[in-house]
């Protein structure tokens, strides 16, 4: 009877053993391979730019290469069980902040129970460290009668709620030709011996959504550490779009360039601070450059304060298949389950 059992076991598909370590129907928890005792939570849920493709990949790298124990929670439909980003509330497993050193937020408009936000508003109010993406400048839309409403997207009470507060930036526009006109990364002089940077060279970070615009001067505790080059079009290799002419007079996407990347200090009561990391790229595409991965991978040591750890050599090699889905609404992979991403 062995033989027909191990010929049944060989068809079943198999996952890398870190990858599935305690792993819930409704998210990814991924074992460390060589544990540091860091714990990063991923947030995703955003209808557009593949969050919930990007971020699993990331993780996958983190607890393979770096040591660090990961979870991914996703926007899920609760009567199937699969990911929806147009589930703007519910993100089961928020609870799984209590514990985290670090999250990683990626989400747009999400409107979350009060149940649910709880875990984020006491994660940030903590002042452990926060690392946002692209739509985590508009994070979250709250109806003005829900207890978290501050946090949403330009609120007037709390001046532009959670993205200009804690990021840095709110939702302002597209700077670049959206879905037309990519964006690679620029190192900035004074900038680029800084951690998070080594090991990149200008054009090494690239996103094909665009750069998008912010308020210049960002607030004074935000240092930008990459620019945001609007390129002419969808591949890593165009050049620079050209100058526009309207009406008369010119227009230079690239002139000034606008912030893609920038690290804040926010001071906290006390003399404490907290550590954040803002950008404006994240769609999953993004993440097949080693420049684009190796930014982020070393945002979560700098913002961990484990600066001393990077040399610009880290290992941030593909785990598993990644063929990210090209960004835009409606396009998700449709009846996908958390587990379905460590294929």
């Amino acid at each position: 009877m062995l033989i027909p059992i191990l010929a049944v076991l060989l068809l079943l598909p198999s996952f890398p053993a870190d990858d599935l370590a305690d792993s819930s129907p409704l998210w990814l928890s991924l074992k460390a391979d060589k544990p540091n005792g860091k714990h990063i939570v991923f947030i995703t849920g955003d209808e557009e730019y593949r969050s919930e493709e990007g971020m699993p990949q990331l993780a996958r790298i983190l607890s393979r290469y770096h040591g660090f124990q990961c979870t991914v929670l996703f926007s899920i439909d609760s009567e199937s069980g699969c990911i929806d980003p147009g589930v703007l509330d519910n993100i089961p497993g928020l609870k799984h902040l209590e514990d985290a050193d670090l999250m990683v937020l990626f989400t747009r408009f999400r409107n979350l129970p009060d149940s649910q936000m709880k875990y984020i508003v006491d994660y940030v109010e903590s002042g452990k460290p926060v690392i946002g993406l692209r739509t985590s400048t508009h994070a979250f839309q709250i109806p003005e009668d829900r207890k978290y409403h501050r946090w949403s997207f330009r609120n007037p009470k709390w001046e532009d709620g959670f993205g200009r507060q804690i990021m840095g930036e709110t939702w302002i526009d597209h700077h670049g030709g959206h879905g037309w006109q990519s964006t690679s990364g620029l190192l900035i002089e004074d900038m680029k011996n800084h951690p998070i940077v080594r090991g990149i060279s200008d054009g090494d970070v690239w996103d094909p959504s665009d750069v998008y615009t912010v308020r210049l001067p960002l607030p004074e505790d935000c240092q930008p550490i990459l620019m945001g080059r609007v390129l002419s079009g969808m591949d890593p290799k165009d050049g620079p779009c050209e100058a526009e002419d309207r009406d008369g007079e010119i227009y230079d996407k690239n002139n000034p360039m606008m912030p893609l990347a920038w690290i804040r200090e926010r001071k906290l009561p006390g003399e404490k601070t907290q550590r954040v990391f803002s950008t404006t790229m994240g769609a999953s595409q993004a993440f097949t450059q080693e420049g684009s991965r190796r930014l982020l991978v070393q945002a979560c040591y700098w913002c961990l304060e484990m600066e001393k750890m990077i040399d610009g050599k880290g290992k941030v090699e593909i785990v598993g298949k990644f063929k990210p889905t090209p960004f835009g609404f409606d396009r998700h992979r449709k009846g996908l389950k958390p587990k379905d991403l460590l294929d």
